[in-house]
């Protein structure tokens, strides 16, 4: 039993994990990688040597990699600690960490790019149905504060609610940031439990403890102290209802 735990310890999943490494100028283009980066990213396909490092990632990541380096280029006392985010892939989630590179003079010569495939640790498989598949579901919620990574379960998630390229996760203990856009966050998680009710909007079902009305217009009360009404997108009443076990008899 003890050995189970052992290899289960957070510590012990960090030992194991292969690193990747992009070694990038200091105008952001692609010098060098090591041989797991380019196992795990599409380099054969996005060619992105002597190009922005921006060139490899999906539009909707791209603006989440230009913050982080550019909060890592700022004042060195400010950015001491390495800037991290996280990013999903197909299949897999990353964490990322971007540290500056400085001459003698503390001039910026470069950065380097590292991360870690953390999916064994925020993920599980989903469930079989048909065809084997390797889909991974979240069980934990990667976010960031204070340049740390802290994981949430997903049973304490009240909803999800989308800040452009981010979301807000709301639990009892209030709103976390997490730097996976609400988009990533829906495709990873589990629908029998979560739903999105509007673009902006994912709700735990589990979470909800009135569904109301005003004129046209539906809105979801989760449990909890009292709340902001969460609104419900009209085409997604009937399939919320159906959700909840409201389904009218005919």
């Amino acid at each position: 039993m003890d050995a189970q735990v052992a290899t289960q310890s957070p510590l012990y999943l960090f030992e194991k994990f292969e690193v990747g490494v992009i070694h990038l100028d200091a105008s952001r283009t692609v010098l060098a990688m090591n041989d797991f980066a380019r196992k795990v990213l599409p380099v054969g396909e996005k060619e992105p040597f002597n190009k922005l490092v921006s060139s490899f990632h999906p539009d909707r990541s791209r603006p989440k990699v230009d913050f982080l380096l550019d909060q890592a280029s700022s004042c060195p006392m400010v950015s001491a600690v390495p800037m991290t985010m996280i990013i999903n892939i197909p299949e897999q989630v990353l964490l990322i960490k971007v540290t500056r590179l400085g001459d003698h003079l503390g001039k910026t010569t470069g950065f380097v790019l590292v991360f870690y495939d953390v999916t064994q640790v925020v993920s599980q498989p989903g469930p079989a149905a048909g065809p084997p598949s390797t889909s991974l579901r979240l069980t934990r919620i990667p976010m960031v504060a204070n340049q740390k990574v802290a994981f949430v379960d997903t049973a304490e998630v009240l909803c999800l609610e989308s800040q452009a390229h981010y979301t807000r996760v709301l639990t009892r203990s209030g709103y976390h940031f997490c730097n996976l856009s609400i988009g990533d966050l829906e495709t990873r998680l589990d629908a029998s439990q979560f739903k999105r009710v509007h673009r902006c909007f994912i709700v735990n079902l589990r979470a909800v403890a009135e569904l109301g009305r005003e004129g046209s217009k539906t809105h979801i009360i989760l449990e909890g102290k009292p709340r902001e009404p969460i609104p419900v997108s009209r085409g997604e009443v009937a399939k919320l209802r159906a959700a909840l076990g409201l389904i009218a008899r005919s």
